[in-house]
């Protein structure tokens, strides 16, 4: 084969970067030692849906680049999620000030640069930081991803989600940790022994350790990333009042003491944003661009139903608008089903300091398309702010292997001040809805009869911690619901008396656990229903009420099985 001349090369990169639509701007390629800056890499907005790879030893420039991209998105209309692991992407908010080395830098590389500031929404997981509290209920974060922050194994994560499906059933809404602690006391109690025995693969010895490992939780602190209210992740896809797409930036300053916790709660977004969005097919720009850092996280030790789930997010999560980009050190933190979706490669340089380095040196040479580039060398002698790019051009193909000079973010690269930041969120609008916990009656106050129920349309929804719960009225009054076994037994008079076939639906077992009705804060009074006239009248006011009680048995039944997702999750709004 004929070697070919850097004319050549420099042109095959030319012709392979040019592009019709609107792109995000890499850098300018540097071929056989030389920066080229009429030979720009770029990646095409429409195909920042089929999700990415930023990855690099330390130190090699990744948050930088990273930094860059979400500039050039929120720009074009796009908004960003970035997990800030070291506090330096706050510096967005911050207009970055021109030195003679920078603009030599940019100058050098065809960039037009200016000193701009971006719009930012700052966050914190529970409040534990400086940003808008960031919470999910713990029905809704599911028992696949708490079995990753409880770290329990395969048989208990099964076992977990059991108890998840008990709570579903019985109306015992899982809000906070004491929660699920209080269901699984119950369970392992006396009084839940014939409910637990029910639940067949629950043993009481699995339910003892998985109490043990939640109360581990309680005892790091970590109750206060659960609760309520919950956090909408709607609120990731706004824009600014200027078009410009709002970058949500989630501290994470405690990481190192929490990163199962932290990873996971970010899987828990990303999850909420899957089961929410519609599909959308292919646009001329994602509806987001999700930048996960420290991805290896997520991946380490983790069971097959938790990598299925997201295996099954990344690739279905493309056709509802989403680029996700994975940010980590090599290719080998990531599996092999989630990497072979990511097809936008930018590679900083590698170390090979060690026989294990070496061997991923290797692997990731064998992820990239054939080049003009010795890959090997390229890799590991490639500088600070240089990366090895492969992106998909607008047709779907790959586009040539070039190494590239970054672009510079024309933003702070490192955190902006915390008068700025404490100035942002005092301002921002999503400070009143999320500022303050609020503690509503749920699984915990059900169990231990602690908190009175309301007593009317007037009555707010606040726990009422001590004292014992009103009673005004019959059984399913006083536990705040009608009783799924009356009910079930009504549709079943229905089916086999009026409707005249066997009913499919099973009676309660002598000794069935008590009904934990709903959610005093989730009843309505329900609206009187008026007859028509008629026969056709006449027969709806004497099958309405059992037939609606059969409906709602049944749509209750329907609507649990269907509305968790592939984590387990279950949004509020998914509930209501």
């Amino acid at each position: 084969m004929a070697i070919k001349s850097t004319a050549d090369k420099v042109a095959t990169i030319q012709k392979g970067y040019t592009l019709d639509g609107p792109t995000i701007e890499l850098g300018a390629a540097i071929v056989d030692g030389e920066l080229h800056k009429d030979a720009p890499v770029r990646l095409p907005l429409a195909m920042m849906n089929r999700h990415g790879l930023v990855a690099g030893a330390t130190g090699t420039g990744k948050t930088v680049t990273l930094h860059m991209m979400a500039e050039q998105l929120s720009t074009a209309g796009v908004p960003v999620f970035l997990a800030d692991i070291k506090g330096d992407l706050s510096g967005l908010a911050t207009a970055a000030t021109g030195s003679e080395k920078l603009l030599a830098r940019t100058e050098g590389i065809g960039q037009a640069w200016s000193g701009k500031t971006f719009p930012v929404e700052f966050l914190a997981l529970g409040g534990d930081g400086k940003g808008i509290p960031v919470r999910a209920t713990i029905t809704s974060f599911g028992p696949i991803l708490l079995s990753r922050v409880m770290d329990l194994n395969e048989t208990q994560e099964s076992s977990l989600q059991l108890v998840f499906h008990f709570a579903d059933k019985n109306n015992l809404e899982l809000i906070d940790l004491k929660d699920l602690r209080a269901v699984i006391q119950y369970l392992t109690s006396a009084e839940g022994k014939d409910a637990l025995e029910e639940l067949g693969g629950l043993s009481k010895a699995t339910a003892g350790v998985i109490l043990r490992e939640l109360i581990t939780l309680e005892a790091q602190g970590m109750e206060k990333f659960f609760g309520e209210p919950e956090f909408d992740t709607a609120e990731l896809l706004r824009t600014a009042p200027d078009g410009r797409g709002v970058v949500s930036c989630l501290e994470l300053p405690t990481l190192q003491t929490k990163p199962m916790l932290f990873s996971t709660f970010l899987m828990w977004l990303l999850a909420d944003l899957f089961e929410d969005l519609p599909e959308a097919g292919d646009l001329d720009k994602p509806k987001l661009v999700f930048f996960l850092d420290e991805a290896h996280l997520l991946f380490n030790g983790a069971s097959k139903a938790f990598l299925d789930a997201i295996t099954t997010t990344v690739r279905l999560i493309r056709s509802k608008g989403v680029g996700i980009f994975f940010v980590t050190q090599t290719p080998k933190d990531v599996p092999a089903d989630v990497l072979g979706q990511l097809a936008n490669r930018v590679q900083h340089a590698l170390r090979a300091y060690t026989p294990e380095d070496a061997k991923a040196l290797k692997a990731t040479v064998s992820t990239f398309p054939t080049s003009d580039y010795d890959l090997e060398e390229t890799l590991t002698t490639a500088g600070i702010g240089e990366a090895v790019i492969t992106v998909l051009n607008e047709n779907g193909a790959p586009t040539p292997v070039a190494l590239t000079r970054l672009r510079a973010p024309e933003s702070v690269m490192g955190p902006s001040t915390d008068t700025l930041i404490s100035s942002t969120v005092a301002a921002s609008a999503l400070l009143p809805k999320y500022g303050t916990a609020v503690d509503n009656i749920s699984a915990y106050e059900k169990i231990t009869g602690k908190g009175a129920a309301p007593t009317g349309p007037a009555a707010g929804p606040a726990r009422h911690e001590g004292g014992p719960a009103q009673q005004d009225g019959g059984p399913a009054q006083q536990r705040g619901g009608l009783d799924p076994n009356a009910i079930d037994a009504e549709a079943r008079r229905i089916e086999e008396e009026i409707l005249g076939r066997p009913s499919s639906r099973t009676a309660p077992a002598p000794g069935a656990p008590p009904d934990f009705g709903e959610a005093p804060e989730r009843r309505a009074p329900r609206p009187a229903q008026p007859r028509s006239g008629g026969i056709g009248g006449d027969l709806a006011g004497a099958l309405g009420g059992g037939l609606q009680s059969m409906a709602r048995s049944l749509g209750t039944q329907l609507g649990r099985e269907l509305l968790r997702g592939v984590f387990g999750t279950s949004s509020k709004r998914r509930r209501r």
